[in-house]
């Protein structure tokens, strides 16, 4: 991976002057959990209708997306899904995008579930330097309950071991947080983590989707959290690492490492957002909330490299999305794409 850009290529920036920085690419629908937030049992175990294979993406449809997001701006990749260690054959395309002129990072988020100690050191030799991954509990009883699968919060904690252990150094664990379901699991998780050099990031509540049945007092904001935290393990703010970083990040005061809160509820960030989602079907979106995304297939179908770029341009010069700032009671009940459709 190299750090520049293709000759012809431009940055490209919306209507608000955000830049294109981010491309989150989800690689199925799929996943091995049902979460209670993102693909509860009750809508995808009844009418939902997944993905046919021939439906989806195929890699070299992927990488000439990322070969053209390069130039605009993009440097960071996250492959996402549902869940993107479903698929086999990931280290194919982390090889491939690694290649791409421009990218200089590769992230994925899993639940790690099938994070083995083989197939890590299979994606870290491929190019995936970060993982992120989503744990809701430390104790097995709440962690059951949200992934609705009956799996131990053991076997994430394996996952997470493999990951370190085959030299994939920045690991961070996300727990979404859900009033009266896991928020007594605040003050355990930022314990477990402690010290470990893996950042423990909480998340509020969010209403991506349509399935989750979010409702405002459902939320626990980030203020809450970190003071639930501080009472008992002194933190303070600390600077962001870059523009436009999701999580503020906390820092412990006794030296144990950091945490961090994403609180797009409570305090949106929209005004530093970088972030375009590719779906599994080859549609952008330009925001996590978003009701329809932008179909790129045609131009996948066609060859055409040049056409897929001034496209992925147009789309995000036009980008007026700030979702987080305008929430409404009102906006909140309108249809959104499922969050296991485009990733976190």
């Amino acid at each position: 991976m190299t750090n520049s850009t293709d000759s012809t290529g431009s940055a490209v920036v919306d209507r608000l002057h955000r830049p294109l920085h981010d491309l989150r690419v989800s690689v199925t629908d799929r996943c091995n959990f049902r979460c209670v937030y993102c693909m509860p049992r009750s809508v995808f175990n009844k009418d939902y209708k997944f993905l046919k294979r021939d439906q989806i993406l195929s890699w070299d449809h992927i990488v000439s997306v990322v070969k053209a997001a390069a130039p605009l701006g993009v440097r960071k990749i996250r492959l996402t899904g549902g869940e993107p260690l479903i698929r086999n054959d990931l280290e194919d395309l982390i090889e491939r995008i690694a290649n791409v002129d421009g990218i200089e990072d590769i992230s994925m988020t899993t639940n790690a579930a099938l994070l083995t100690k083989q197939r890590a050191e299979s994606l870290r030799s491929a190019g995936l330097k970060r993982i992120n991954v989503s744990l809701d509990a430390i104790d097995d009883a709440t962690f059951r309950i949200m992934n609705d699968m009956g799996v131990d919060v053991s076997t994430v904690l394996q996952g997470i071991d493999n990951a370190a252990a085959a030299g994939i150094d920045n690991v961070k664990v996300n727990m979404v947080v859900k009033k009266g379901l896991n928020d007594h699991s605040i003050l355990p998780m930022a314990k477990h983590f402690h010290g470990t050099g893996q950042i423990l990031r909480f998340i509020e509540f969010m209403d991506v989707g349509n399935s989750n049945a979010w409702d405002l007092t459902d939320v626990v904001t980030s203020q809450q959290i970190a003071e639930r935290i501080n009472t008992e393990m002194p933190i303070a703010p600390a600077e962001a690492n870059y523009r436009g970083e999701v999580a503020k990040r906390w820092s412990y005061a006794d030296g144990g490492g950091e945490i961090g809160i994403i609180s797009s509820v409570s305090d949106p960030f929209c005004g530093d957002c970088s972030r375009a989602r590719l779906s599994a079907t080859g549609s952008i979106y330009t925001c996590l909330f978003a009701t329809e995304g932008h179909d790129l297939k045609p131009f996948l179908d066609t060859s055409n490299q040049a056409a897929l770029e001034n496209q992925l341009k147009r789309i995000w010069e036009i980008r007026e999305d700030r979702y987080s700032e305008t929430r409404t009671q009102v906006v909140t009940l309108r249809p959104k794409v499922e969050m296991s459709f485009i990733g976190g």
